[in-house]
């Protein structure tokens, strides 16, 4: 036996961890939540083939952290096996990181807060860092994966059709919904080729977050479950029993969610209870292979879950604690196995939310799930599947129970006679395909009568590069086939030959009978074979200069060689973007003119760091005391920027991020959302708000003076300025008081009765008394980008005037904590600080440090 090298042991495992573009992105992303981010942006470039960048706003790497970071097994979330127990985190193996750098060319970004600028670092196949520099980029961290599978042609070949890659694309968005749906408070981006496919702001719940997943028409139907036992809590959504079965489930599992833990899992046992319980109250024809839209999520004790089970952790395993009383009642299953507790939890929830319509599990026909590791949320084979005992459900899969399957031996299947036609009873043949010789011209025709081309050539939608001229392009789009040798045109003849004399002969066996022949030829065949070889370079010669002589110092004069008349539409011939060079190299002998770049336009800046030193430092020598507080220096015309001078301190202003600040400031405390009238008015009980606390807290707000009829429109400005226009009709008695909301505000989206729900948690429960205490969060959201909106409308030079007046207000209406735009950059950025002293002045490195 021999020892395998590092490199192979690196490459092999890693080929296990990271196995399509989605693990990827699901191993970034588990990282990126691990690390606190709250905002997560993904861009792809080719389906994630050519490059995967994945960005964030949490914590960052330290630096001292960033030796290590991608070296496999280092991880800052466990240090034993036993915690393990107590795990809090997505990740803990440390092995994401190093596994992506195995198979791509990796790049990774991070700032902490503590760090003073960010640090980009480059990666190789080890993980070890080889190179760093600094970077613009804001705190938190940004992964960027290059050519992925780029050792492994055999995996890229196989996600070259379209088809898969789409499919991929689509794993990769529903990896993002289940995410999305399970951390309300997060936002999330998916851009493909600068096109952004798919996003979900920051909401305030899980129903509103299904919302801004699944859309609005999904959830409506939807009714909030909650179950707890000991060491078992379950949480989510499930459709309202009786609904009709169209709408309240899919065809695929794509809208069925189960979380344990809050970690998105294939668990089969799970969902097939789920599935019985909800297609038991419809027909059986009706409700066939249909998926309800469903919410799960189950909480138990870290101890008792065993997610260290598959390389991407989507299986789990339960421990056993459920009470012995609670094993006698289960008719789940026959034989107790280790998740009888988690689904006898399950079934508990849904007899009490369904009804005991469907009787015991063991009596229900059987559902078949199928997993394609993909998006997280189908259902996974469990372990007992894996042992090749597992029965297959014939009803799904559409054959007869009775029939047996014919096995197929490997003599018979390497000879073709495995597979035999039923009419002839002749083995089957392969299918060939046979190309016309005049397909090109009468392409037309086919494609008119619906048929396919025939000589119509497969695209790769990985390698090729649409937009990227070849060497080709330029000699009359007119491939030149290097001139062979004498003994390559023998054997280019002769193997055909020993072909047909040997069929059953390998590769090795030909060659070396075309090698035997070669030596054994005359000096007369010889020869004629070198005449035919230097034929061969003489036209090669000629070609290649005739192809120099043309004029291909424009790129844009390059396609103007190539006719659009020369050959079919679709039938370009194309080569790897790689051997360009070469081919440039080969084919163009003369070199290029680069033509001298122009003078840059530029324009003198009446400014002086010297000078301004020099004035500054007669200033700090004078008798006055120094002045306090904020001064404008000068402005910097190229950043729109202003020079100021606190103190001792010389800063960077942008007045545009303080602008920003006060008009979002002013918008929270005297913005007044329109409100629109309602065809339908809502009526608003103690259940859809919550409890009679609510609406008591309610009825006591301001209210206008009552109408003819007694009707009473509230008028307190917590209310109104949200958009909410509520009408009382009083009763003889406090229980027979009408509450109704007859308008509500339109310009912000999804504004519903939870956000009339959270103004009263504000009142009710933080005493909350002036308007901008009882904003809700999409109002607060849509109010931020109106902020926005108006800051931008400002003119880009702004008069000395009027950035006084904006310091002026900064000082007045913002706290000295609140020194940040709604995005959270900074007011000011420090420059240097001024001397005090002429032994600071006169040395320079005292100032500028």
């Amino acid at each position: 036996m021999n020892r395998l090298p590092a490199d192979t042991v690196r490459l092999l495992s890693s080929c296990q961890v990271i196995t399509s573009v989605v693990n990827v992105v699901k191993e970034l992303l588990e990282n990126s939540l691990d690390a606190g981010a709250l905002s997560i942006d993904i861009k792809l470039e080719n389906y994630g083939f050519d490059r995967i960048e994945i960005r964030d706003n949490g914590s960052g790497i330290k630096a001292a952290d960033t030796a290590v970071m991608a070296v496999q097994h280092y991880t800052s979330k466990i240090c034993s096996h036993d915690d393990l127990e107590h795990l809090a985190t997505y990740g803990f193996r440390g092995e994401a990181l190093g596994s992506i750098c195995a198979v791509a060319e990796v790049a990774v970004t991070t700032k902490t807060s503590e760090d003073d600028v960010g640090t980009q670092y480059t990666l190789d196949l080890t993980g070890s860092v080889v190179s760093q520099k600094p970077s613009h980029l804001g705190q938190g961290t940004t992964v960027c994966a290059l050519k992925l599978f780029k050792n492994l042609p055999v995996r890229r070949q196989y996600y070259a059709n379209t088809k898969k890659c789409k499919e991929e694309l689509k794993k990769v968005q529903d990896l993002l919904m289940a995410y999305a749906i399970i951390k309300p408070e997060l936002r999330l981006t998916l851009t493909h080729n600068k096109v952004v496919l798919w996003q979900k702001a920051k909401v305030s719940d899980h129903r509103m977050a299904l919302m801004a997943t699944l859309g609005p028409n999904a959830v409506a139907h939807l009714l909030p479950v909650h179950h707890q036992q000991p060491e078992i809590v379950i949480d989510g959504f499930f459709p309202r029993p009786g609904m009709d079965c169209s709408l309240a489930s899919s065809s695929n599992p794509d809208k069925t969610f189960i979380f344990v833990n809050d970690r998105p899992v294939h668990q089969k046992d799970i969902l097939k209870v789920v599935r019985q319980h909800f297609l038991a109250q419809y027909p059986a024809d009706s409700a066939l292979n249909r998926y309800p839209t469903v919410m799960l999520n189950i909480t138990v004790p870290s101890s008792t879950v065993d997610v260290n089970l598959t390389p991407d952790k989507t299986q789990i395993l339960l421990q056993n604690k459920v009470p012995f009383s609670i094993i006698l009642s289960i008719s789940l299953q026959t034989d107790f196995d280790s998740q009888v507790a988690v689904l006898a939890a399950v079934e508990t929830l849904l007899v009490s939310f369904y009804g005991p319509g469907l009787g015991s599990a063991t009596e229900a026909p059987p559902v078949t799930t199928e997993y394609d590791g993909g998006s997280g949320l189908h259902a996974a084979p469990s372990l007992d599947d894996c042992s090749g005992n597992a029965e297959l459900d014939n009803h799904d899969q559409g054959h007869d129970k009775g029939k047996d399957v014919e096995q197929l031996s490997a003599v018979s299947w390497s000879r073709g006679t495995a597979l035999t036609d039923p009419s002839t009873g002749e083995p089957l043949q392969p299918v060939k395909i046979h190309l016309a010789t005049g397909w090109s011209s009468n392409l037309g025709q086919v494609k008119a009568k619906g048929q396919s081309s025939p000589g119509k050539k497969v695209s790769n939608a990985i390698t090729e590069k649409r937009a990227s001229l070849t060497a080709y392009d330029l000699i009359n789009n007119r491939a030149m086939r290097t001139p062979l040798s004498p003994a390559a045109l023998f054997e280019r003849e002769t193997r055909a030959s020993v072909l047909q004399e040997k069929p059953t002969a390998s590769l090795q066996d030909i060659t070396t009978a075309v090698q035997e022949r070669w030596k054994n030829l005359g000096e007369e065949d010889r020869k004629k074979y070198e005449d035919k070889a230097k034929k061969h370079l003489e036209r090669y010669d000629l070609q290649t200069k005739l192809a120099s002589d043309r004029d291909v110092r424009v790129p844009e004069r390059r396609l103007c060689l190539v006719s659009p008349l020369s050959r079919p539409q679709g039938q370009k011939r194309k080569v790897l973007p790689s051997n360009q060079p070469v081919l440039d190299q080969l084919f163009f002998s003369q070199p290029r003119k680069k033509r001298s770049p122009g003078p840059k336009p530029s324009q003198p800046l009446p400014f002086s760091v010297v000078t301004l030193r020099q004035r500054l430092h007669r200033l700090s020598f004078q008798s006055n005391p120094r002045p306090q507080g904020l001064r404008l220096v000068n402005r910097l015309a190229s950043q729109s920027a202003w020079v100021v001078l606190c103190g001792r301190k010389l800063m960077l202003l942008n007045p545009f991020r303080v602008e920003e600040a006060l008009l979002f400031k002013r918008l929270l405390e005297n913005n007044i959302l329109p409100a629109a009238s309602l065809q339908n008015p809502i009526q608003l009980t103690d259940s859809i708000l919550g409890g009679a606390e609510y609406t008591q807290s309610l009825c006591t707000m301001e209210k206008g003076s009552p109408e003819l009829r007694g009707m009473a429109i509230f008028s307190d400005p917590r209310l109104v300025a949200n958009g909410f226009q509520i009408t009382l009709t009083p009763g003889s008695s406090s229980t027979e008081r009408h509450l109704e909301v007859t308008a509500m505000a339109d310009c912000v989206p999804f504004l519903g009765m939870e956000d009339l729900r959270e103004i009263l948690t504000a009142v009710l429960h933080r005493n909350a008394k002036t308007v901008q205490e009882c904003r809700p969060l999409k109002v607060t959201n849509y109010l931020q980008g109106e902020a926005v909106r108006l800051a931008r409308q400002l003119p880009v030079t702004l008069a000395k005037e009027d950035v006084e007046d904006t310091l002026l207000r900064m000082q007045q209406q913002l706290e000295e904590t609140s020194q940040a735009c709604i995005h959270g950059q900074a007011f000011f950025h420090h420059l240097s600080d001024i001397p005090d002293t002429e032994q600071e002045y006169s040395d320079p490195y005292s100032v500028l440090c």
